[in-house]
């Protein structure tokens, strides 16, 4: 049993139950139910989503532990060439979540799917283009003009005074 808990598929199940439940805990400091007539209140999405991802990561523990049990897996969960590549975006994802205070999020994930698309994807410019200057239109409309949620902007904040005059 305890083998079967230290397999990669289970660590990871593991650690999104662990996060699920934190995210959760910090959703309740906010109304989670339905607020009047101003609709949901502000921890609903969170803790709702995480209630959700804490299932899902249930669901795969569970499965994960089954299997292991039935038929015990010998081959490791990395093949030797895919722990580089693996490094690099993981260390590439820590840059991005490090330059969003700085640089905003509207910088640094359009940095971030340029390298990724790009560099590391080998991509063609036809896609990566499109996708690099259009994500932060997407999330820009989503988060802060459909949801009213604002994303950290860091030294571009500026540059939105005028969008937030013609939105709100």
């Amino acid at each position: 049993m305890l083998k079967a808990l230290l397999k990669a598929e289970s660590l990871i199940a593991l650690g999104l139950m662990g996060l699920s439940v934190y995210f959760m805990w910090h959703a309740i400091e906010r109304p989670i139910g339905w607020d009047g007539a101003r609709g949901p209140g502000g921890g609903a999405f969170p803790f709702w989503l995480s209630l959700i991802m804490l299932g899902a990561s249930t669901a795969i523990l569970i499965r994960a532990v089954r299997t292991e049990l039935r038929v015990p897996d010998l081959k490791p969960f990395f093949e030797p060439g895919m722990i580089g590549p693996v490094a690099a975006v993981t260390l590439a994802l820590t840059i991005t979540i490090a330059l969003m205070s700085w640089l905003g999020t509207y910088v640094a994930i359009p940095l971030f799917m340029l390298w990724y698309l790009r560099v590391f994807g080998r991509n063609s410019w036809k896609v990566t283009i499109p996708l690099v200057l259009g994500t932060p239109v997407v999330l820009f409309f989503f988060f802060e003009v459909a949801l009213l949620i604002l994303l950290p902007k860091g030294i571009t904040e500026p540059l939105f005074f005028p969008l937030y005059a013609m939105f709100f």
